[in-house]
């Protein structure tokens, strides 16, 4: 396929025009009203999600039920983390009681090894606990998952294996130590255990993992493969591919707002900018390729064959407002600004948010897990929730003149 190539991203301007437009009340309210209706829709999920005392995770609602996930499943933290984020949001006690009962059915995650995602798992839910209320015991959580990530830690290539290669269907697919783009994700854990412990080998391995990523994940054009295969021997790649996108040499949707969001908060725990500056570059392939929709709602790949009849991914639209949040604040840069308020509108339309009483109570429609897999085709998913409240908590400080960490 023919790509364009790296841009600066000056050039996205052009999808901020009406963006400037938008009244500063409006853009202030949106905040409120969503919140408004969080409250009910997050509310009545957390009600059934706590039918008969038994505390379960609720990941998406599809044919008339929610449905749950166990513990040990890759978004299990989020919704720990959303109800973390409806106490920011209303300051209602209520909420963090409910967060924390959330969170520690977690508990057993902190010794998991078997995959990447504990970052995701654990530091949404622990971690913004911590934040939020200084409990004790959850600072020894996060250091402990630390721990059991690094055990995915290969020196030899540098990186962090994703996936076990000998396990369910990642072991039909030959490969030695795949690494997806997604395990960007899972490095703020590492550089929040060296803060907490001064134990500086997970931040070696985090930077470690980010520079590997950073020099092979990544097109001429920015864009980034899903999965990167390296040999456990020699460090060398053995094969770039995808698992969730449409073709290999494609753009899953998510997997770009993955990066733009990882290298992000690497910067900001590094200093490095390096890691900013290859942020903005997959921003701008993002913002400017000519598949992106002009609500700034991604096809759930930048090259499916049937656009614009393909399934929309509400969730990448989310993790991307949420991140331009912080690039703003890092570059003082109005684009990115501009950009995530646009996405916020947009997600906050009838269009992608749900009735209140509907959608199983979740906030957000139309997100896609895994085409490929069959897997949460166009439906709620529960970290689109996730990373859509952080996006207005984001907005709200940077509007008040407030830190945003």
């Amino acid at each position: 396929m023919i790509r364009i190539l790296c841009r600066s991203a000056a050039v996205a301007l052009v999808f901020a025009g009406s963006v400037a437009c938008a009244p500063a009340v409006r853009r202030a309210a949106i905040i409120d009203e969503n919140v408004a209706v969080a409250v009910r829709q997050i509310g009545m999920l957390a009600d059934s999600a706590e039918t008969g005392g038994v505390i379960r995770i609720p990941s998406t609602y599809k044919n008339g039920a929610v449905e749950y996930v166990p513990v040990d499943d890759w978004v299990s933290g989020f919704f720990a983390g959303t109800l973390w984020y409806m106490y920011e949001l209303t300051g209602d006690q209520t909420w963090a009681a409910r967060a924390q009962r959330h969170t520690e059915i977690l508990d057993s995650v902190q010794h998991l090894q078997w995959h990447h995602d504990v970052g995701f798992m654990i530091y949404d839910s622990y971690g913004n606990g911590l934040r939020l209320k200084h409990i004790p015991g959850y600072e020894d959580v996060i250091v402990q998952t630390a721990r059991s990530l690094s055990t995915r830690f290969r020196p030899v290539p540098g990186v962090i294996q994703s996936w076990d290669a000998d396990r369910g269907w990642q072991g039909t697919r030959g490969w030695q130590c795949p690494v997806i783009i997604d395990n960007m994700m899972n490095l703020e854990l590492l550089f929040k255990a060296t803060e907490f412990s001064g134990d500086s080998t997970f931040y070696n391995i985090a930077v470690s993992h980010a520079d590997r990523t950073m020099q092979e994940h990544f097109r001429d054009d920015c864009s980034c493969f899903h999965v990167v295969d390296y040999d456990l021997s020699t460090g060398q790649v053995r094969g770039r591919c995808t698992a969730q996108g449409y073709a290999d040499d494609s753009a899953w949707a998510r997997g770009q707002a993955w990066a733009v969001y990882g290298f992000t908060t690497c910067y900001r725990y590094t200093g490095d900018r390096r890691y900013l500056d290859h942020a903005r570059r997959v921003a701008d392939f993002m913002l400017n390729d000519p598949n992106m929709p002009d609500d700034l709602v991604p096809y759930w790949d930048y090259d499916a064959p049937n656009i614009p009849d393909e399934p929309r991914d509400v969730s990448t639209a989310a993790v991307l407002a949420s991140a331009f949040y912080e690039m703003y604040v890092h570059t003082d840069n109005e684009l990115y600004k501009q950009t995530a308020d646009r996405i916020v509108e947009s997600l906050s339309s009838p269009a992608y948010r749900a009735a209140v009483g509907e959608n199983g109570g979740f906030l957000l429609m139309h997100s896609v897990g895994s085409i490929p897999h069959g897997s949460n085709i166009d439906v709620p998913l529960n970290y689109a929730d996730y990373y859509f409240l952080e996006a207005l908590i984001r907005k709200q400080r940077i509007e008040a003149g407030e830190p945003l960490f």
